[in-house]
């Protein structure tokens, strides 16, 4: 069924990578007062009055996150193949952790390259994608439960 803990879930994690497509994911400082900021799209690298110096495009990253979203929205009405509902919440783990690799792996190339103090400060896209992780995890729990639940009640028939 459509109404259960499990959809609520897996729709928040869309919610989180919606968040994640549209927000800041990293922010910079330079040591000579450049800027610079990831999007889920876009690395830009602003001076102090706020101008673009440079930018280049970052899609893989929007991307996953956008493959993330669909996973989870696809995995909503897979609600009768309990089986494929909880492989497809794999899929999107491993999806989500990749995207989390990739974010963690750009910010700290770019960090080497402008030598950065510091590692920068990450920002509410990044983090939603953490707290969508959680949320596929208790997810699977509840599609587990559901499972335990069907069998046992094969067994009393």
């Amino acid at each position: 069924m459509i109404q259960r803990v499990q959809t609520i879930f897996l729709f928040l994690i869309a919610v989180g990578m919606g968040v994640t497509l549209s927000t800041q994911l990293w922010m910079q400082g330079d040591v000579d007062g450049d800027y610079w900021t990831l999007s889920a799209f876009m690395l830009t690298n602003l001076d102090q009055g706020g101008e673009v110096i440079q930018s280049s495009s970052k899609w893989y990253l929007g991307a996953l996150a956008a493959l993330a979203a669909i996973l989870a929205l696809a995995s909503i009405f897979q609600y009768r193949l309990r089986s494929r509902q909880l492989l497809l919440n794999m899929i999107n783990s491993l999806v989500m952790v990749s995207l989390v690799a990739a974010t963690f792996l750009t910010t700290n190339g770019i960090n080497e390259a402008i030598q950065g103090q510091d590692g920068g400060d990450y920002g509410i896209g990044f983090w939603s994608i953490l707290v969508s992780m959680v949320m596929n995890m208790l997810a699977n729990r509840f599609i587990k439960k559901d499972e335990a639940l069907v069998r046992s009640v094969d067994r009393i028939r």
